[in-house]
């Protein structure tokens, strides 16, 4: 198989990977939630940090510097190999022994025995590293999809089974580390590659060189990405933070899988026109037009539906996370344009523009979280959402400059899609507002009218947006039936 076969078969595989595993989470998830309790979801959320927080520190970016080194050797493979069991033996130890330190700062008793079982994922992790990295060098990611299907799938209904039978909160623990287990036991019975006794100095040396830097740069967005969950956990309630992890899981299901198989796609399309400016300047401002065409329809019209659907997929305990949810949709609805704006600044080779935009964007959290202790959750989320908009402006700003192609002239040409998305938002919420039906009859009315609209809008219109979509998605259904 040629390189360019495996890489079209590898997106398309990591592709398969990222909705499937993505979805199975989406429903067991909501299953979950229907049996569960929202303080539950949130206990969990409480601790997320520090498991986050321990996991960038034991993958140390080994895993980055083995897949972008040419040829990496027996001394290599098991030299990190050791240095991850090490840190993750380590860190499981110092997460067992501050258990009780941090069960007394949230002020929740059950989560002494809750943080030291589920730290067990640091060592199960620690030992699957290299065997992922080994298969994505070899491209094979065919074969992980397949092993994160089972674990997503097995370790789903057995979370569900024990919920069902009243375990709370440790149904939810258990989908953790039966997820991890399952998938690194399928790596080393599926992949070949074993350590042996070595731990070569020069090779530690040479990985961390390249590590440590996607180290920094990981630590400092794992701790924003997560920084909210203890702020909430600690000043409110775990009830309140099991409505917001709820709504949040929620808001970016669709923003993360887009930017996901984006990132994945973008990059590699990009960067092979980085000689020639005019040609990447026209594919860039395409896939900006067309992605974000797809992520305001989708994140506006969630916003729209959060009611009847929030009420209907996971029940009226819950009803207090609908606002959380139509506002982080509004916070989380410029997501992919960062991510675009951010791969072209890693087209250019500019990585140290990257790591100081990114410091400078996770510093603005400071304030938000101020706030929000002080005024509430809802006044933090309108924080970040003013954040996400000083974010946009500072990727836009200088990945604009390399290639002549400015915020202004970026914003111009998404706004007919954010017009298009907004008026079918509109138009949605206010059925759903004087309907006086069930839930789910207005959800699927609701959702019906929201596609007549866009669609219809977009075939008489001609949208090019559009239009370029459609004949991507027809290209590929016609060569697959052709094939």
């Amino acid at each position: 198989m040629s390189l360019k076969q495996k890489a079209v078969s590898g997106v398309l595989w990591s592709s398969v990977d990222n909705f499937a595993t993505q979805g199975i989470a989406f429903v067991v998830g909501i299953i979950l939630a229907r049996l569960l309790e929202p303080k539950e979801f949130g206990l969990i959320g409480m601790i997320t940090i520090f498991i986050a927080v321990s996991e960038s520190f034991i993958r140390s970016g080994f895993s980055e510097a083995l897949i972008r080194k040419k040829e990496c050797t027996r001394d290599d493979y098991s030299t990190v190999f050791f240095y991850n069991l090490f840190v993750g033996l380590i860190f499981f130890s110092l997460l067992y022994l501050s258990a009780p330190a941090i069960s007394n700062f949230f002020e929740e008793p059950d989560l002494k025995n809750i943080i030291r079982v589920l730290s067990l994922v640091l060592i199960i992790d620690s030992l699957t590293i290299i065997q992922n990295a080994i298969l994505a060098r070899r491209v094979d990611f065919k074969l992980l999809t397949r092993i994160s299907i089972i674990a997503s799938t097995g370790s789903g209904i057995f979370a569900i089974i024990l919920a069902y039978k009243g375990y709370g909160v440790w149904s939810l623990v258990a989908l953790t580390i039966t997820k991890r287990a399952l998938r690194s036991l399928f790596l080393w019975l599926w992949n070949r590659w074993r350590p042996v006794l070595i731990f070569s100095k020069s090779s530690f040396v040479e990985l961390f060189g390249f590590g440590s830097k996607l180290l920094i740069s990981g630590l400092i967005d794992t701790i924003y990405r997560n920084i909210y969950y203890l702020v909430i956990g600690k000043y409110f309630s775990a009830t309140e933070l099991g409505f917001y992890t709820r709504a949040y899981n929620f808001s970016t299901f669709p923003s993360q899988n887009i930017n996901t198989v984006m990132s994945r796609v973008t990059y590699p399309v990009l960067a092979q026109m980085q000689d020639n400016p005019v040609l990447l300047k026209e594919g860039y401002r395409r896939i900006i037009r067309s992605i974000m065409l797809v992520t305001f329809v989708m994140m506006l019209g969630l916003a729209a539906v959060a009611e009847p659907m929030v009420i209907t997929l996971i029940g009226e305990k819950w009803r207090p996370s609908i606002i959380y949810l139509q506002m982080l949709c509004f916070a989380g609805m410029l997501y992919p344009l960062h991510a675009l704006n951010l791969n072209m600044l890693k087209v250019q080779g500019r990585s140290d523009l990257f790591l100081k935009l990114e410091i400078i964007k996770k510093a603005l959290a400071i304030p938000v979280i101020i706030i929000g202790v002080l005024f509430g959750i809802k006044i933090m989320i309108i924080g970040m959402i003013f954040n996400s908009f000083v974010a946009y402006y500072l990727n836009s700003y200088w990945s604009g400059k390399f290639i002549g192609y400015s915020m202004k002239k970026q914003v111009i040409d998404i706004t007919p899609s954010f017009l298009l998305a907004a008026g079918m938002a509109i138009a949605v919420f206010i059925m759903g507002y004087f309907l006086k039906t069930s839930y789910l009859i207005t959800l699927i009315l609701q959702v019906i009218l929201g596609a007549v609209l866009v669609f219809g809008f977009c075939e008489l219109s001609k949208m090019p947006d559009y239009i370029y979509i459609k004949q991507i998605v027809v290209e590929k259904v016609f060569r697959r039936r052709k094939s």
